[in-house]
């Protein structure tokens, strides 16, 4: 029974949450700076390019405004995203991809991301499903385990 509980307790905790349309939202259990490198890292370990890691909170601070933390990751991989783009070029629009790691006004950390679903539908793409299923995979897995223990 226990064991159970543990169980739907990861399961609750690492669940993806839809909250805008075509967002993935997924709660972190590290900070944002800790939940970015992690990220970033098992990107660079799958050979996906990290073109740049964005600090907006320290961009808002230059100019005087505060802004909880919030960092945005920019990434892709060529052999991947070509593939997308093949299928229906307007998706060059939203590549390379980005993760959003960011802490709410609770102090909760977050790392969102576009849903390649919403992609899909967003850019008609036809005839790129295993394509769409392989990124949707590797997002997840990315996801997952920069915000898990």
């Amino acid at each position: 029974m226990r064991l159970l509980l543990i169980l739907i307790l990861i399961f609750a905790l690492t669940t993806p949450v839809l909250a805008a349309e075509g967002i993935v939202n997924l709660p972190s259990q590290h900070s944002v700076s800790t939940t970015a490198d992690r990220f970033i890292s098992l990107l660079e370990k799958k050979g996906m390019t990290v073109f740049n890691r964005i600090d907006h909170a320290a961009g808002a601070q230059k100019i005087g405004l505060n802004l909880r933390p919030t960092t945005l990751v920019i990434f892709g991989n060529p052999k991947i995203g070509s593939l997308l783009m093949q299928c229906r070029q307007t998706t060059a629009i939203d590549l390379p991809q980005k993760a959003l790691i960011w802490q709410d006004a609770q102090a909760r950390v977050w790392l969102s991301y576009n849903d390649p679903a919403y992609l899909k539908k967003r850019h008609q793409i036809k005839g790129c499903d295993k394509v769409l299923q392989m990124i949707t995979g590797a997002l997840g897995k990315f996801a997952l385990g920069a915000t898990s223990q």
